[in-house]
Order: C-alpha cells, then structure tokens, then sequence
C-alpha cells in the first residue's frame, strides 16, 4: 500500500504554455530529496484538463524516467469519458507507472450505478492497482461511501481519494472497504485529522511547497502522534488556507516558482496569480519556513 505524503505534483510549464522538462526533473529531485512519499502525475494540480493525451501521457513517462524507481508514481488517468479513461490508464501502465489515480467522470453526473459501471469497466480492462478520486466540488458528482464499498470488492481497485473534506467519512468508507483499503485525503485542511482518524495519507496541494513537513505532519498522523503532527501543521495551516486563495493550481504554481524551481507559466483558462494576492502566499510560506 502506498502511504504518506503523496503530492499531486505541478506541471511546470514556460511562458508560452509548453511543458518544460528541465524543470520537471529539477522538481522530481527536489521531491525526493525532501521525503515526498509518492508523486501524482497528471491530476488536477498538474492541469489535467488543459494536457492534450499525447502531452500527458508523455509527461507521466517523464515522471516515471525521472523518478526511476526511487519512490512510487500514481499517474492521473480519470475522464468523463469510459473510453478515454481507459486508454489513459492502459498507457500510463505501459509508461510504467505505479498506479492510476481515477477522477469521477465530471461534468455529466452519472448516476452511482454509472459511477460504479465506470470504475468496474476501467479495473476489468487494465490490470493496474487503480485509486478512485471522489471530488465533488470540482466535478458535480459525489461518490457515495456505498458505491466506494461495491468498487472495494474488485481486486485492483485498491484505494480512494476522498476530497470532500468530511471527515466521517474515513470511518464509513472504513467500514465498508476493509484494512487493506487505502483511504487518502485530497483536502490539505482536514489532513492530520483525517490521518489521525485512520487515513493511510494525503495526496496533497501543500506538500508541492513544503515537501518535508508535509512528510513528517501526514506520516506523525499516521502513526497516531497528535502532538507532533498538530505542531507541524501549524507551520503549514497558512499554505493551506493561502493556496487557494485562487483556483488551484494558480497559487501553487506561482509558489513554486518564487522557490526558483520553475517558471511563470500556466495554460489558459487558467491565469498567473493575481498581485494583490503575493504577499498573502509569500506569508503563508514564510510561516512555513520555505522562503
């Protein structure tokens, strides 16, 4: 089971919105270096709707070249689209990733009997560990605790992101999955309680800007220590709050980029971070001592 501080790492891009590679593995390092636990490539922070499929397939290859082998790679692979999430997932195997991180299908709202004919069709069709992505604030579609159980029973479907930020919900999804189940968070605010209340990790937004505590908070969490892993998430509560101030990924990539690890861009619709909005981010990162 992949555990810890899983970060749903940017995608460094130039000026003019192309994929910038140097940066890519300037940034893969810095992840090792600093504890990261498990990089996700290609998920909402990476700007997965605005890659075409050639450019993201290519860039979780990238990743997982990078990477070679020092830490896992969960490659983003969700769609709307059955078809499409199936071809994504079969390439991200053959690129050599980990496993696949798999979004409800958004915009459409399926029914939970869709969700579950989705996912069920995804898992028979690529035989990859596959992590289902329940966010509904993002797609208009929430994945039922119920729908997570009947999906638990397919043996490669191994795990959820719950990003709801409701933390009843470990217990429910617990109990209704099993131990070998991994429950992650995609909420950076509720993180250490959703840890200490039986979570296996967070795929996290915070930990692209503070990697290292990032580690240590989720993995004290984890391991039931309250009184360090609420000590470190002090330090980091700014960025939690500060990195999205706007949509994401628009504060994080501008963060990463003051740290010197890559540059200015993003791809439209998504814009650069506002001025008035600096000081409040560059705050945030102070509290956490990375700048």
């Amino acid at each position: 089971m992949i555990q810890g501080s899983i970060v749903a790492l940017v995608t460094p891009m130039n000026e003019d919105g192309s994929v910038d590679k140097a940066s890519l593995k300037k940034l893969v390092e810095f992840h090792i270096e600093q504890g990261t636990d498990s990089l996700v490539a290609v998920g909402t922070t990476g700007e997965s709707a605005t890659l075409d499929e050639d450019e993201h397939c290519d860039f979780i290859e990238s990743v997982v070249e990078y990477v070679d082998g020092r830490m896992p790679v969960i490659a983003g692979t969700g769609a709307n689209s059955t078809r499409e999430a199936i071809d994504l997932t079969e390439r991200a195997k053959q690129a050599g990733a980990d496993a696949c991180l798999l979004v409800t299908p958004y915009y459409n709202k399926p029914t939970q009997e869709g969700l579950y004919l989705h996912h069920k069709a995804v898992a028979e069709a690529v035989d990859i560990p596959q992590i289902l992505y329940n966010v509904p604030g993002r797609t208009a579609c929430d994945m039922l605790p119920e729908t997570i159980g009947r999906l638990a029973k397919i043996a490669n479907i191994v795990g959820v992101k719950e990003a709801t930020g409701d933390l009843q919900r470990v217990q429910q999804i617990r109990q209704l999955t099993g131990d070998d189940f991994a429950i992650y968070t995609g909420d950076d605010a509720t993180s250490r309680e959703f840890c200490l209340l039986g979570g296996n990790g967070s795929i996290t937004v915070t930990g692209n800007v503070a990697p290292k505590l990032s580690h240590e908070m989720v993995t004290a969490a984890i391991n039931g220590d309250r009184e360090t892993a609420e000590a470190i998430d002090q330090k980091l509560a700014g960025l939690h709050k500060a990195l999205f101030i706007q949509s994401n990924p628009i504060p994080v990539k501008w963060a990463v980029a003051e740290m010197g690890l890559m540059g200015q861009g993003i791809r439209l619709p998504m814009t650069w971070l506002t001025e008035d909005c600096y000081e409040t981010v560059r705050q945030a990162m102070r509290q956490a001592g990375v700048i």
